[in-house]
């Protein structure tokens, strides 16, 4: 899918390249893996590529992990599910080269307004129906789903992401799951009992908790002490709120059943008049060539003609459309997404004029006495703090992008710990960047 011209790298010549793919900005980070923007320079179409760093993956013994994602997504071809185009390596990275989807999580959604009307719903419901659904017939269950793991492109197509805990069915003999995982406000009751549990099932509640959240905004089952949580969920105890049409409630009351052997099950589903209202079934070739996953192990091997090279020799490029979309100078204001809200953005950006290098050199003698470890590469940084937060310990990545020889567009990520917290170092952060920041100089009114 191709994306929006704010997400590009940058029109100039890229400094940044992976095999055929100009590397741009990052669009996520997490513990293992990051998610940049990339063009195919060969076709111009739009990708998202997740970097697994292979020390990492080595270390924490996720080899069978990663192989079981990208397994998962070359067997599943659906408008619904994230295509994966193709898995590279270098001597030191896992590359899976992902469909780019320029939306947004529908987490995000619910977060900026709370509870999404009925029919909303029901149509994001719908198409993750249709999408676990045919999962399922392919044999893979996705045991992680939630509205963070679900993609809007543009259009509002709801797009599945990220099987990193997905399961074939033929992995155990007794064809039950044996893996308690999954997000525990999202979890059966079955999977959290020990005893195995069949992956379809499993999806299906959490398709359930997924439908009540868009509705209502909040959880069915929630506690701030874990068994006090997971007693709620043994027992299904949860209560609609008013706005619920009986219809919904009668739906839900049923994917929320506590035992699986009487939980309703997909086709069940299909047939009920709620989810039948405006349904449109997916409109799709189904590819029913066989899908080779031979290509899997060499990306961990160091075979020399299976290696890609990454080059990168100066800041990234950054074009005009791309800076107007980004703030000028460095405003506080840019944190927040919505006042009313106070919704606390977990990014930031500003100019400089200065040097590339002399803005790193700024940036890390600003970070050190606030007690931030800095960690260099090219023109990235990683500040990581001292003490633990609320949520761990707060880290952050920067970015220095050229816009023109003399400009440079600086990035600013919150990659761990409370975003809170981010928002106070920020405010001391930048009294130390003032005399690099560049601000435009307002423009005299004509006098008439």
């Amino acid at each position: 899918m191709s994306g929006g011209g704010s997400s590009n790298g940058g029109s100039g010549t890229p400094r940044t390249r992976v095999g055929k793919y100009a590397m741009g900005r990052t669009l996520g980070e997490g513990s293992f893996a990051k998610v940049k923007f990339a063009k195919n320079v060969e076709n111009g179409d739009c990708v998202a590529i997740k970097i697994l760093d292979k020390n990492k993956v080595l270390r924490h013994e996720m080899i069978q992990m990663i192989k079981r994602e990208i397994s998962t997504m070359k067997m599943i071809k659906h408008p619904n599910v994230i295509q994966l185009h193709e898995v590279m390596a270098s001597k030191t990275k896992v590359y899976i080269v992902l469909e780019y989807v320029d939306g947004r999580e529908l987490f995000d959604k619910i977060a900026h307004r709370g509870k999404l009307k009925e029919d909303e719903a029901r149509s994001y419901f719908q198409q993750l129906i249709n999408a676990v659904d045919y999962c399922h017939s392919r044999g893979v269950y996705h045991r992680d789903l939630k509205p963070e793991n679900l993609l809007l492109d543009t259009h509002g197509v709801l797009k599945v992401t990220d099987f990193g805990l997905s399961t074939f069915s033929q992995e155990s003999q007794d064809g039950l799951c044996h893996t308690a995982c999954g997000t525990p406000n999202y979890v059966a009751p079955e999977v959290l009992k020990d005893k195995g549990y069949h992956g379809s099932t499993s999806d299906v509640w959490s398709c359930g908790i997924i439908l009540f959240v868009l509705m209502a905004g909040y959880f069915p089952f929630d506690d701030s002490n874990i068994m006090a949580l997971y007693r709620k969920i043994y027992r299904a105890e949860f209560s609609f709120p008013g706005w619920f049409s009986s219809s919904s409630k009668k739906l839900i009351k049923r994917i929320l059943d506590p035992d699986p052997a009487t939980r309703i099950t997909i086709p069940q589903i299909l047939e009920t008049e709620w989810f039948k209202k405006g349904y449109k079934p997916p409109n799709f070739k189904q590819d029913e060539e066989d899908i080779s996953l031979s290509d899997i192990d060499a990306v961990f091997n160091d075979s020399e003609e299976h290696l890609v090279t990454e080059r990168r020799e100066k800041p990234v490029s950054m074009n005009a459309f791309e800076l107007i979309s980004k703030s000028q100078g460095l405003n506080l204001g840019n944190l927040f997404e919505n006042h009313r809200t106070n919704s606390i953005k977990r990014e930031t950006h500003f100019t400089s004029q200065c040097p590339a290098n002399e803005i790193m050199c700024k940036i890390e003698q600003t970070a050190k006495p606030l007690g931030f470890n800095v960690r260099k590469q090219n023109y990235k940084m990683k500040l990581q703090g001292d003490k633990t937060g609320r949520k761990g310990h707060l880290s952050v990545a920067t970015e220095v992008f050229e816009v023109a020889p003399s400009l440079h567009m600086v990035e600013l990520r919150k990659t761990g710990g409370d975003t809170l917290e981010f928002k106070q170092f920020y405010e001391s952060f930048s009294t130390g960047l003032k005399d690099i920041v560049w601000k435009a100089e307002k423009i005299p009114e004509e006098s008439s």
